[in-house]
Parts: structure tokens; sequence; C-alpha cells
């Protein structure tokens, strides 16, 4: 039977109303679909002491490292890339806040268990802004920004955790030079049996899988090499926490952290992510007592190239070429605040941003306006030995002196060893560089946190304690 016309209106209305909808909603759709192909994965792998020279691609004679070869081959190698301090708290501060830790009051690494040291609660981490800008967010490994409620992971903006709160942990055992357990899956403590290196890769090839369909932040953060001096064969081998030697202990620790980095990138490309994905390896700091860090002179926790220049590799196929090598000087903000940039993220507006965007070396090789990248070690409150000391690098010069009154300075171009202190023939020049640290202290001087006063609470309760 004919349908009346009221009735045809109806269904027309009615039609008419669903076409809409659907209109919408798949306009809707490709909206979202578009907006989430702007946003690259961010991938940030981040090794624990590991010295400039302990890469084949960088120069290391006696450790194979084919994935991390691999990843050079195929974007770019930062051969002046340092590291915002000498030692992994502050480094670690430094990349989640895109500005330096000195503001932060953090100027040495967070003691063991102890409270009101790391990263403040009030502050905005990296993984929170990233998280703000649509992505999911993951830490697979070392925090050492804090233990407290409030200053772990979890609080700080990432949605899953696994790893430790601490510093170091037995490589098999998990618990740290206290005695006690720290290995955690959020917020609860956990005991598997495995080696950490290999647990770290797993957690974080798991995110990656479960992730592949939303834009992820990862940051894959390895406790190696970092003491105790663990193989992945020495489960059964005689414990000790700063006994080793490289070539039984140090060197499988670096190649199995090599192996863990090439299960993630071959996640990522069995996933054909690798268009869409910036990955970035580099360390918190330059190596220690079994590190190689030649050519550069010094260790962990000074200011000479070997304690603050390290290795940095960035690839994302189609975006960056292949076999590309900067020398431009960049610092670890610099990479919180590139990752920030393509994420289409921004810092709080109290706290701008110290970092630059690389964006235009990654994609061209351009150089950045020169500018100085600043350095201070300062006295730490928990341990003994520290020399004071504060460094400019202003490209191809470095300055450094102390409160002593000492001065050094650099050519780098022709001195990456710091064998010839030029300062007694440039003296303006030194002087100019002395008045830049000046004026950079002024300016981040004095922190927003007193967390000093807090370390040497927290060495008193330990010392009254004994």
């Amino acid at each position: 039977m004919d349908e009346t016309l009221p009735q045809r209106l109806e269904t027309k209305g009615i039609i008419g109303s669903v076409k809409k909808a659907l209109f919408r909603i798949g306009c809707l759709l490709l909206w979202s679909i578009s907006l989430t192909a702007d946003k690259p994965n961010l991938v940030f792998i981040l090794a624990d002491d590991l010295g400039y020279g302990d890469i084949d691609s960088f120069g290391a004679p006696d450790i194979e490292t084919p994935n991390l070869d691999r990843l050079a081959q195929e974007g770019m190698r930062f051969t002046s890339n340092y590291s915002n301090s000498a030692i992994c708290s502050p480094t670690r501060a430094a990349f989640m806040t895109g500005r330096y830790f000195q503001r932060l009051g953090l100027e040495w690494a967070v003691w063991y268990q102890a409270p009101g040291e790391g990263l403040p609660p009030t502050e905005t981490s990296l993984a929170s802004m990233l998280k703000d800008a649509g992505y999911q967010t993951a830490l697979t490994g070392k925090w050492h920004l804090g233990y407290e409620e409030g200053w772990r992971p979890n609080q700080h903006g990432f949605d899953r955790f696994f790893g430790c709160l601490g510093g170091n942990v037995n490589y098999f055992e998990y618990y740290d030079k206290t005695g006690t357990h720290d290995m955690f899956l959020n917020d609860e403590a956990i005991h598997p049996d495995a080696y950490v290196t290999d647990l770290t890769a797993d957690y974080a090839v798991q995110f990656i899988e479960e992730m592949k369909e939303e834009p992820f932040f990862l940051f894959a953060s390895f406790n190696a090499p970092h003491f105790p001096f663990q193989g992945p064969e020495d489960r059964e081998s005689e414990f000790s926490w700063h006994d080793g030697t490289r070539e039984k202990h140090y060197i499988p620790m670096v190649e199995s952290l090599d192996k863990a980095v090439g299960r993630i990138v071959d996640k990522i490309d069995a996933l054909d992510l690798a268009e869409n994905t910036l990955i970035v390896f580099t360390s918190d700091n330059g190596g220690e007592k079994l590190a190689r860090n030649a050519p550069l002179k010094g260790l962990k926790g000074s200011l000479w190239e070997g304690g603050i220049r390290v290795p940095a590799i960035a690839r994302w196929t189609e975006v960056i070429s292949e076999d590309t090598v900067s020398d431009i000087p960049v610092q670890t903000i610099d990479w919180g605040a590139t990752l920030l940039k393509l994420a289409g993220g921004s810092p709080p507006e109290n706290r701008p941003l110290d970092g630059k965007d690389l964006m235009p070396i990654l994609k061209g090789g351009q150089a950045l306006t020169m500018r100085p990248l600043f350095f201070r070690r300062a006295l730490d409150p928990h341990r003994s030995k520290v020399v004071e000391k504060r460094a400019v690098r202003l490209g191809k010069w470095k300055y450094l002196d102390t409160p002593a009154g000492e001065q050094f300075l650099f050519n780098l171009e022709t001195d990456i060893a710091e064998q010839n202190n030029l300062i007694d023939s440039n003296l303006e020049l030194g002087l100019g560089m002395s008045s830049m640290l000046d004026q950079w202290e002024a300016d981040i001087d004095p922190p927003l946190y007193d967390q000093r006063n807090q370390a040497l609470i927290n060495k008193a309760a330990r010392t009254n304690s004994k």
C-alpha cells in the first residue's frame, strides 16, 4: 500500500537525520584518524653509564653491537651529544622536564630509599605533557626520581611502569644496596625470574604490541651497564656491588643491552611502525671505571668530556636520512623538547623549556643558532670526594672553572681529549664564557625546591640509625 504524504515525510526525516548523524560520525572518525596519523610514536631508549666509545659505531674495538650499529646506519649519529649531568638522577630530571635540573634543586643521584628527593609531585613531567597530548605512556626500567607516593612514575604521567624505583639493583634478585626489594609493576612489588635487561625489553615489546593502533611514548630506561657488574650468565657467580672486569662482566652487559634494543626496534619494524616512529638512543652520563670513553678525558661524575659527552643515535624512517652524522652540540633537555614538539604538546606557562627542538637537525642536518650549553657539578650531600666545577660549551670552545680559581679553555675541534689548556692565550674569551656561566647561575638559582636540605636530613637520619 502506498505511503501517505505525512508518512513519506516522516520516513525521509528519519533517514535524513540518520544520514546526517552518520556523516558527522564519519567526519569525526576521519578527523580522529588524521589527528592520530599526525602524531608519531616516540621511543626514548636510555642506557646507564655507557661510555662514549662502548659502541662499535662509536669506535669500540672489543664490543659487538650490531643492533645499535644498524640503528646508526639507518639514522643519524650525534657525536657531540651531552648528558645534562655527569650522574644519573639529574639527567633524568632534565629529560623529564626539558629544563636544567638545577632549577629543581636536585644536583646528585637520589639516595637509596630516600624520601623527598627526585622529581617533586608538583612538577609536570614530560610523560604527563605527552599524555595530555593524546599519548599512551610507559616507562620500562629504571626511574631514580623518587620513592614516595606522588613521586613515582605512575603519578608522573606514565600509564604503565615496570622496573626499579632506585638507581641500581641486583640484576637477578632485584634488591638494592640496602637489601630492599626494588622491582615493581606499577605500584605492586613483583618477583619475576629473569635478567633485568631482558625483562626491561620484554615489557617494552609488550607495550608496543598493545599500543600499535594508538600514538605512544615509550621510555625504555635500561639499568645496564651500571653496577653491579653482572652479565646475563652471572646468576651463579659470586656477587659484588662494585667488582668486575671489562671482559668478563662489562662487555656481556653491553652486548645484552644491544640485543634488548634490537628486540624493541624489530618489534617496531615488524608492526610496520618505522615510518611513524622516532627512536632515540643515548646514555644518562659517561662511563665509569670499566667503560671505554676514548678518545675523551675523564669518567662519570666529572665535567671532562668523558663524564658528559655520550653517544646518541636517532632513527625515523623516511624522515631522517640514513647513515648521517651530526657534530652539532646538543643536550638531554633538547631531546625532551623535541619529543614534546612532535607530539603537539606544550609545557606549563610557568615552566618554559630550556631545551630546543632538534627536528631541523634531524630532517636535514641544519644547524641550530649557536647557543651555550651549561653544566654544573655541585657538592653532593650524600657522597664525598665530589669536585665542584662549572662548564660551558659554545661552538668549538669549552670553558671550565672551579671555586678554587682554576680555569680551563679547550678547542674541542682540535683537542677533543682536553689536553691543551688555552686559557692563558685566550683570556678575553675565557672571561666572556665565565660571565655566561654567572648569568646562567643567576637565572637557575635559587632552585624551586630545597632538596639539598632534605637530603642532609636524610643523611643525618641514616647516620643516627647506625
